[in-house]
């Protein structure tokens, strides 16, 4: 194979690939937040006890572990302007799908997160006389994070990675620069490998920065 890097320059990667990598950071972000909250509060749900909060939250979070994400892009994309009357847009219409599908999975992350805290620590709080919502929130929940703190970065690393999923609707992320850089050079071969070693390098810079977490962590414990 003759491979040719040599169209690549730093203006041309500007223009067509960095509008794509700020577009899959935000939607990773944005992702992220969305998804550790509503997450918590389905996980609060599975362990509230009361059998109907329960069901729900199951229902939820298996229903979405079991769909491939791609399908759950494409049905939010179809469907969400179906049922509102109106196109919300394939930028737009990502946001909402990778917020709610991975809620299912910090779901299941924070539900492990609050379960390794001592249950000796909830009837502390009860002691003290908090409700069982300031028991969570203000003794379960920050020990939790801190337990689960390593997970939950692990699992956004996946989800910047999944971010590439979003070409199945059109959305310009950072993988569809280096793809639109491609056609308009006919160097196809050379721009998926150059995405291949910018995803490479992100998500392992990001996967030694856990690392050094992780060992603070459990210095710290």
């Amino acid at each position: 194979m003759n491979l040719d890097f040599s169209f690549l320059t730093g203006e041309l990667l500007a223009s067509y690939v960095w509008g794509g990598l700020k577009y899959s950071v935000v939607l990773t972000l944005v992702a992220m937040a969305g998804g550790i909250v509503l997450g918590t509060l389905l996980a609060l749900m599975r362990l509230s006890g009361i059998k109907a909060l329960e069901l729900v939250a199951a229902f939820y979070v298996n229903t979405m572990r079991s769909i491939p994400l791609v399908m759950v892009i494409l049905w939010f994309f179809l469907l969400v302007p179906f049922m509102i009357g109106r196109p919300i847009g394939a930028e737009a219409s990502a946001f909402l799908t990778f917020t709610l599908f991975e809620a299912a999975y910090y779901a299941e992350i924070m539900r492990a997160g609050i379960q390794s805290v001592p249950k000796g620590q909830t009837y502390a709080g009860y002691a003290m006389g908090l409700t069982y919502g300031q028991t969570m929130q203000l003794v379960v929940l920050p020990q939790a994070f801190r337990n689960m703190l390593p997970v939950l970065l692990t699992q956004t690393i996946i989800l910047f990675q999944d971010t590439s999923l979003v070409y199945a609707i059109g959305a310009y992320d950072l993988l569809k620069g280096f793809e639109v850089v491609g056609k308009n050079f006919n160097r196809p071969v050379e721009t998926y490998l150059l995405a291949a070693i910018v995803y490479f390098v992100i998500c392992f810079s990001l996967s030694m920065l856990v690392r050094r977490l992780q060992k603070k962590i459990a210095i710290i414990r």
